[in-house]
């Protein structure tokens, strides 16, 4: 059996075993999991039968299913170590733009997703978001890595400890942010994990990250930091108010005002397609997938295997489904294979007989796995030509733009629209190409949107 994976999955082609790629899986799973508590939390103010948080239990099992299915689907068919699972940020937009602030139906919000996860696999099929990642320049796709490494380390830096981060990177209100004062127990024990799991990196020990999460987990436990499992299993309930919702909600969009269900529909679209390119571009360039030319081989299979999780998880009652940046984490730990994305396929659909087990984990615990995925990702910085201004300004920016304004897609837009002009500025507007232009009108015109309707 175990050769048989091996030769599935090409293990030896891409240096790897079956050891390696199981760490990797269960790595990434470990710095994602909170997915399965932190969704149901945030769409669970916006779908629900009665009150808020009456649909919490079938939102994790939808979570764990949409998320289980998608990751699969990427291990088999893309044999990439990428794993997906409903996005951050459009779960938000979904439940406090749309569903709360729009008014719109949270059924009519799922027709949304579920139509704009059939318009991605039209658009998949079509060869198009694949041509996307192609037409990123290697500046930016470098950049892209880089300005990830930094989004992910931020999540880890600025978790509220009142809620168990890390609260190492604090608002302020002079400052916008500021450095912690370092007096609340959370913020310590990241520290204290940070430098446990750095130990760990230090000594080359396999499967560092995922030590440093469950060493940090267990001494928070240990010194009532944060609260340990009341439960190890529990049964799942199955999502039945849950399931089909999306299609009920086509009958009820003559309810709505067209124009904002247009307008919902393309920000699901829009934002969702490039968070996915970038996400690729990034973390592929950190695995090596990206070749000589810029190309990332299996790119449709691996679009896909989000489109379909985004339509899939639309009718399982869940927000849009997409690659995460996490996976970063198993990619550090020498995850090479989709065999790492069913690892974490299989700890999805597990998880839903130990969510309890699960919850307890402190986000302080998996912010030192997040901080060091950042720093191993900040150094695809050195492949950028900095000597270039129409390299580095754009690529300086979508670095920089990824972490501040919480969202890989403005980063990446504000990369695609400096680029060809400052190419052109040089008078190289020969090195630029007619789909990174449109690219660049497609961006423009989505600020011009925004400016006009805030809050799209």
């Amino acid at each position: 059996m175990l050769s048989k994976i091996a030769r599935y999955f090409q293990f030896e082609e891409n240096q790897t075993n079956f050891r390696t790629e199981v760490l990797a899986g269960v790595t990434t799973f470990m710095t994602m999991a909170y997915i399965l508590a932190v969704n149901p939390l945030i769409l669970s103010n916006a779908i629900f039968l009665q009150q808020p948080n009456d649909l919490f239990q079938e939102l994790v099992i939808a979570t764990a299913i949409s998320s289980a299915l998608a990751t699969v689907m990427m291990g088999l068919t893309a044999n990439y170590p990428f794993a997906l699972a409903p996005g951050m940020g459009l779960n938000a937009f979904f439940a406090f733009s749309v569903v709360k602030g729009l008014g719109i139906n949270w059924r009519v919000a799922l027709t949304a997703v579920l139509i704009e996860g059939i318009i991605f696999i039209g658009l998949t099929l079509g060869n198009i978001r694949a041509l996307i990642v192609k037409t990123i320049p290697s500046s930016l796709k470098q950049a892209t890595a880089a300005g990830i490494g930094l989004f992910i380390a931020y999540i880890g830096l600025s978790g509220d400890p009142a809620t168990g981060g890390a609260g190492i990177i604090v608002a302020n209100p002079a400052t916008k942010t500021a450095l912690s004062h370092f007096n609340q127990a959370p913020t310590l024990m990241a520290i204290a994990g940070f430098l446990i799991a750095a130990a760990f990196i230090a000594r080359r020990i396999k499967g560092a990250l995922l030590w440093g999460i469950l060493a940090t987990a267990v001494l928070g436990w240990i010194l009532n930091i944060a609260p340990p499992p009341k439960a190890i299993i529990a049964l799942p309930q199955w999502p039945v108010d849950l399931l089909g919702q999306a299609v009920v909600g086509l009958s009820l969009v003559g309810q709505t005002n067209f124009w904002d269900f247009l307008a919902v529909t393309f920000v699901f679209l829009f934002v969702n397609l490039f968070d996915t390119v970038g996400t690729l571009a990034g973390v592929g360039i950190q695995a090596g997938y990206i070749n000589e030319e810029g190309e990332l081989p299996n790119a449709n299979q691996a679009l896909m295997a989000g489109a379909v999780g985004t339509t899939v998880g639309a009718i399982m009652g869940t927000s849009t489904v997409t690659t995460y940046i996490e996976s970063a984490a198993g990619v550090s730990e020498g995850g090479r294979t989709g065999f790492t994305s069913i690892i974490v396929a299989i700890l999805f659909t597990l998880s839903i007989f130990f969510i309890p087990l699960i919850s307890a984990f402190p986000a302080f615990a998996t912010a030192p796995a997040l901080i060091i995925v950042g720093v191993l990702m900040a150094g695809n910085v050195r492949t950028i030509n900095w000597d270039d201004t129409a390299e580095s300004i754009p690529s300086f920016l979508t670095i920089l733009i990824m972490p501040l304004s919480n969202s890989i897609a403005e980063g990446l837009a504000v990369g695609f629209i400096t680029y060809p002009l400052i190419k052109t500025f040089q008078g190289k507007a020969q090195e630029t190409t007619p789909a990174l232009w449109i690219l660049a009108g497609v961006f423009v015109l989505r600020f011009i949107l925004m400016a006009i309707k805030p809050g799209t």
